[in-house]
């Protein structure tokens, strides 16, 4: 798919509901994945599934997720009867980040290292094998990071050389309370989490519930800027 049409895409996309886009990546894109950590992922697991039994969904394990992140993995390939790929870091690459600065370096020198190491590189690794991936953002999740992301985008950050990676993001312009919405209406399973103030679930060293009012990321990496609560999945993401 060339550069000129994914604008084309976009064009036709722009706007549309999730559905209409989930159809159109999985009608365009053989081999294509849906990334799964969240609420939002799994709402897409949930519609996808009704126009492809046999889409590909992976997870990130990054050694650090909570008891009960891990118990909704199975939940989640349990009920759907899906297989889960999951995507763990490179053991030495690990091994030495953790050996030269423990296990909570994070909360000294900010979390872009150990994200990279944990969530980034195994990613890399996985999308070097797609065509194209479907992610659960939503623009009101961080108005400094997502507001202008569009429908569908060539990914400049994964794409290697000599290949094209296409990101899709049907959920791009439903609000939290649409995704959970659908989520009672078709009772779809969800982190248990969600019901102790977690609303944005990442790693447990990393996340917190939040409190009344909050916007959704203030849980995530709350000792740093607002402006810096991407852990680089979604790097093009973050304003220059």
């Amino acid at each position: 798919m060339t550069a000129f049409d994914i604008n084309a895409l976009q064009s036709e996309l722009q706007g549309k509901n999730p559905r209409t886009i989930l159809k159109a990546a999985l009608a365009g894109f053989d081999n294509i994945a849906i990334s799964f950590s969240g609420a939002e992922d799994v709402v897409l697991i949930d519609m996808a599934l009704q126009l492809n039994k046999t889409v590909q969904v992976f997870s990130l394990d990054t050694g650090r997720l909570h008891p009960e992140t891990y118990r909704f993995i199975e939940q989640v390939r349990k009920h759907y009867q899906i297989e889960i790929e999951l995507l763990t870091p490179d053991r030495e690459q690990l091994d030495s980040f953790v050996k030269q600065k423990g296990l909570f370096s994070f909360y000294e020198d900010g979390h872009q290292q150990c994200c990279a190491i944990r969530k980034v590189e195994p990613l890399r690794r996985k999308l070097a094998t797609v065509d194209a991936w479907i992610t659960g953002q939503r623009k009101d999740q961080s108005l400094d990071t997502r507001a202008e992301i569009p429908e569908v985008q060539i990914d400049s950050v994964f794409s290697g050389t000599g290949k094209t990676l296409i990101k899709f993001n049907p959920l791009l312009n439903w609000r939290s309370a649409q995704v959970w919405d659908y989520i009672e209406a078709y009772q779809v399973p969800f982190n248990s989490l969600h019901q102790h103030g977690f609303i944005s679930i990442g790693c447990e060293p990393c996340t917190r519930p939040v409190l009344p009012n909050q916007h959704e990321r203030a849980g995530r990496w709350w000792w740093e800027d607002a402006a810096k609560k991407e852990c680089g999945l979604h790097g093009a993401n973050l304003k220059k």
